[in-house]
């Protein structure tokens, strides 16, 4: 092994395939951090991802593909064997075998799921019925239930002789269900391991505890961990039934997803996640469906343009301020868009709260429009010393900036009441309408003072 220190991961990796030394491998790849593994895959190609994972034991490989994006993950096992990827996939937490599922064709997801051992299969089923961004879609299914009838001895028992099936559970809680799986309430672990051996669960149980309804948006989740510093939530059906746990944990690794997810989507990456391991043709389908849009818009914004021809023939300076204008509105209208999508999902603001942003927004429109037209002004009136093309392009800029962030703030809650994704269509509405309008004004305003700009 120390002849390997210098050699990078994958050189590592393919040597210890190649010589088939599997012990050696699963004490290399445990040693590497999850940014290490995750950058090893990206470089490892199709048939040495998966020599690599059929080399490991499938619980090895279960914990590596948990390391692993949801997209990559999915598109190295959804080109595996069925029966290859089942026995990976039995092996993985809840709730990453259910995102990883979500991510497989639902045809590569169904031959997996009937290679999988019936219950992890039941279990999977259960929990891909629910949205992603649900308590069902978010819960993990590795949790300690126990009837209410039962004695404190004999759940000390269950769990000293399940140990080995338990090591990998969240050892916190234990859940209490009637014998119809109704939840009932919870137990510390430690009020467990305290309490009298003879009792039974019905005696100590605690009852006064809060349960989520499976359909819980992730923004209601977010406002209850908010409210209560708690590890977990158990989380019931509509019949009060015990299915699963949401713990904090998951719960912020999702409001961080969808954060990452909608930057992407603002940038033009339609489906919200792409990695350069993915198929060309894909990845640029994903980015032609945003760009063919925003060229189209963009010839719209120009024929405001071609229809000042003459204006701008007759004051060439406007050609230098025009792209100024329409950036820096544009720069204030993209931060009143952050603003709002970061309160939509925070739940902070509602999408019928239009009218109160507005307000909000303009007020400091105003503001930064006065100080950023006054700039650009007093730059415009020093390079050529007219104070006309100052006012002009001065005042085109301070108006713009209102209208701006107005529409920066009051769309994506137009959009979300429309239930129209805001991270995808909220940038190439703004970045047009703001163009269109700065370049009218600027070229409007020139228009009427031309007889003090020709020439400039």
């Amino acid at each position: 092994m120390e002849q390997l220190e210098t050699k990078k991961p994958k050189e590592i990796v393919l040597s210890l395939l190649e010589s088939n030394n599997v012990v050696e491998l699963t004490n290399y790849i445990e040693t590497l951090a999850s940014g290490d593994i995750v950058y090893l895959m990206s470089r490892l190609n199709k048939k040495d991802q998966h020599k690599l994972l059929t080399t490991l034991s499938p619980l090895n490989a279960a914990i590596l593909i948990e390391e692993l994006p949801d997209v990559q993950s999915a598109d190295i096992i959804e080109d595996m064997d069925a029966t290859d990827a089942a026995a990976i996939i039995n092996l993985m937490m809840s709730d990453d075998r259910a995102d990883l599922m979500m991510e497989l064709d639902d045809d590569d997801a169904e031959a997996i799921l009937t290679e999988m051992k019936p219950s992890e299969a039941a279990s999977v089923r259960k929990m891909i019925e629910y949205d992603q961004d649900t308590a069902g879609g978010l819960m993990i299914t590795e949790y300690f239930r126990y009837y209410e009838s039962i004695t404190v001895k004999a759940v000390i028992e269950d769990l000293r002789i399940n140990a080995e099936k338990y090591k990998y559970y969240h050892v916190r809680y234990i859940y209490v269900v009637s014998r119809k799986n109704e939840f009932i309430g919870v137990l510390q672990m430690q009020d467990l391991l305290l309490a009298n051996p003879n009792k039974k669960l019905s005696e100590i149980v605690i009852k006064t505890v809060m349960a989520i309804n499976a359909n819980a948006s992730l923004d209601e989740v977010v406002d209850l961990f908010d409210t209560y510093d708690f590890y977990g939530f158990p989380i019931v059906n509509d019949n009060n039934k015990l299915i699963g746990v949401l713990r904090r944990k998951n719960v912020m690794e999702a409001v961080n997803e969808r954060a990452a997810f909608e930057h992407l989507e603002s940038q033009g990456i339609v489906g919200g996640d792409e990695l350069r391991t993915m198929p060309v043709m894909l990845r640029s389908k994903r980015r032609l469906s945003w760009l063919s849009v925003n060229i189209i818009l963009n010839i719209i914004a120009a024929s405001v343009i071609a229809f000042y021809h003459n204006t701008i023939s007759e004051v060439i300076a406007l050609a230098v301020f025009l792209p100024i204008i329409s950036d820096m509105s544009g720069c204030s209208g993209n931060q009143a868009v952050a603003v709002s999508m970061r309160e939509l999902s925070l739940g902070v603001i509602r999408p019928a709260e239009v009218i109160r942003v507005w307000f909000q927004e303009v007020s400091v429109g105003l503001i930064n429009g006065v100080v950023l037209g006054f700039l650009i002004g007093i730059a415009a009136y020093l390079w050529k010393g007219n104070y006309y093309l100052g006012l002009v392009v001065g005042g085109a800029l301070a108006i713009n900036t209102v209208i701006a962030v107005s529409i920066g703030g009051t769309v994506p809650l137009i959009l979300k009441k429309m239930n129209v994704d805001p991270a995808l269509a909220s940038g190439p509405i703004l970045t047009t309408i703001t163009d269109m309008i700065g370049f009218f004004l600027t070229l409007s305003f020139a228009t009427l003072a031309l007889s003090e700009l020709r020439g400039l």
